[in-house]
Order: C-alpha cells, then structure tokens, then sequence
C-alpha cells in the first residue's frame, strides 16, 4: 500500500513522528512530508537524516490555509499534532481546543477536501473519562474524527488510543533518571497508581494495524501491560545501579488519576477482540434513533471497562525487561550519554 505513496504526519517532529521515519525512510513511500509549527526541529531532523525523501513543511493545525499545501497530494496523514501536555492544557484550555479540537476537524476537511486515502487520527487514554482539559480535548477530538468519517466519502478516517508512551519527552522515566543524577530524591505522586506501558515501536505498529485494518470510524486499541508508579521507580533505580536511592510520595497532582482507561465499558460492550487489539466500531446511529433512548442495551450492564488497574500487571523483573527494551534505557545501563525519545 506504500509503495510510490506520499505520506503526511502532522506534528512529526515529536516522538511519534521520530519513530515513523526510522522505521519507514528506507520503505517504498516516495515522499513523507513533515508538517509543524517548529523550524529549529525541522532544521534539527533535516540534519540529522539527512534524505531527499523527506519533505517540510511549515504550518499549525489551526491555520486550514497553512495546511493546504502539505496535504495537497497526499496518499496517507499520521495525525499527531497536538498539545498533550495535561498541566498547560489545565491552565490554557481553549489552546488546547483549537490545536487538538479544531485543528482536527482542519486536518480532516483538508483531507476529504483533497482526496486523501486514508486518516489516521492519535488519541490516549486521557479520553477515556476525562477529568482533565488534555483529556476532554482529545475525547472531542474522536467525536470530531468519528463524525467526520461518516461522510468523508473515500477518505477512510480511523483513531487509534493508546497510554504512556515509556521515555518519550516529557514523560516520567527521563525525570527519574535525572533526578538521580543530580542525587535528588525520584518523586512519585502514591505508589498505587498504574499506568499503561508502552513502547514507541508500540504506537507505531497499533496506527500501521489501524492503517491496514481500519474502517471508517474505527477506534483501535492495543492491549498493554501496566505497573504501578512504585513498580517503575524500583525497576528503574535497580537498573541504573541505585537501588536504596531515596523514593518520595509527593501526592497526586492536579487533573491525574490513580488509573487510566483504554476503553469504556459502553465500548467494552461493542469492541471486537482481535487477539493483541480491540476495535470499537463507530456508533452509525443517526439523529432519529430510538435504540438507546425507548430501548435500552444488556450488554452495557455487564460489561467492565479496560483499565490499567485490571490488565497485565507488571512485577519490578516484568519492568524491567520492558525497560531495557527502550534504546534509552539501554544508553543509560551502559553508562553513556542518552536523551529521551525523539
């Protein structure tokens, strides 16, 4: 399906879009276009692979026009441009309703507009009963992605959710091994809270299973492992060589939970078991429905919702395992220098 084909990510200068160009720059796509806000990691990307087929663009989500002319000609868009980071979204929220909202609803028009193959939208499980700014923005972001598909005529829109991407920028596991390099106590929030672990390859193979496998409005989830915060730190400070490194409970921050949901028990309900994914097809109701209203469903009733409380629980020699996984982390045992995932 590559082959010859032009391929568009949207915020591709992130740790998703870095993960996509290792592992597709010496495919068979003729041109993979890079659209961000940010020329000094484009400049920075550009020097760093160095190769003709990859193309730049400079344009934010928000702005149709400056999109246009990235998707014009487009095969396939990874759509990965978004704020994502739950204390800014907590503070500026309608920023994040115009970047991962209506910068959505922007990148689909274009699509549809343009004639675009295929739209594969990236969501988390933030979505999943939100509590938080990050999160509702990106659950209306479905609802957008979902929406659109239904009349995007031969432009196939899917999403995919997934949860903690391990040693991504700005995630947890970089900051724990940097406050141990500076002999500062790792802080965690309480020790019982889970989290789904994810590797980068991961994303990347649950948006090429959506690719290859998706329907119009189809939501995909990968079925991960999760560890609890205190699990991590342990594994991690066994790894790095600094087991009895002092460990603090600082309390839970503002807009977090103590677990995650990949999939609500209403989706639970609908999703079909794939073996290592579910799919949750879309709702294709349309505004005159009764089902629901005058008639109510059973399976709603008894279904429970996939959460990182309930999954595979990693133990601290499960963690570690999945740790050494990362090329971060295997720098870091081997004493050299290593930055978080780009």
């Amino acid at each position: 399906m590559f082959t010859e084909k032009t391929l568009l990510i949207t915020g591709g200068t992130g740790s998703f879009g870095n993960a996509v160009l290792r592992r597709f720059l010496d495919s068979d796509l003729r041109e993979i276009r890079i659209l961000s806000r940010d020329e000094k990691k484009q400049d920075d990307m550009r020097k760093r692979y160095h190769n003709s087929k990859l193309k730049f663009y400079i344009g934010d989500v928000r702005d149709y026009q400056s999109i246009l002319g990235a998707v014009r000609g487009v095969d396939f868009i990874f759509h990965a441009a978004a704020l994502k980071q739950v204390p800014s979204c907590e503070f500026h929220p309608l920023e994040a309703v115009k970047t991962n909202v209506l910068g959505t609803e922007n990148v689909l028009e274009s699509a549809i507009s343009c004639g675009v193959k295929r739209v594969i939208c990236l969501s988390t499980d933030k979505a999943v009963y939100p509590i938080n700014a990050m999160g509702i923005s990106k659950a209306m972001m479905e609802k957008v992605a979902v929406a659109k598909s239904r009349n995007s005529n031969s432009t196939v829109i899917c999403a995919t959710r997934y949860g903690n991407v391990m040693a991504s920028r700005g995630s947890v596991i970089p900051l724990f091994v940097e406050q141990v390099r500076a002999s500062q106590p790792i802080t965690i929030t309480d020790p019982n809270m889970t989290r789904f672990m994810m590797t980068l390859d991961d994303a990347v193979d649950l948006v090429l299973y959506a690719f290859n496998n998706g329907s119009p409005g189809d939501i995909f989830v990968q079925k991960a492992p999760a560890a609890t915060i205190e699990t991590l730190a342990q594994a991690m400070t066994g790894l790095i060589e600094a087991p009895r490194h002092e460990i603090r409970i600082i309390g839970t921050r503002h807009g977090e939970k103590l677990y995650e949901v990949l999939l609500s028990r209403e989706e639970m309900a609908a999703a079909q078991d794939l073996g290592a994914y579910f799919r949750v097809p879309p709702d294709l109701r349309d505004l005159n429905y009764g089902k629901f209203v005058e008639q109510g469903e059973s399976r709603i009733s008894a279904a429970v919702d996939y959460n990182s409380h309930n999954t595979t629980r990693l133990d601290v020699a499960a963690m570690k395992d999945l740790l050494m996984k990362l090329p971060f982390m295997q720098a870091i045992a081997h004493g050299e220098p290593a930055h978080p995932e780009d």
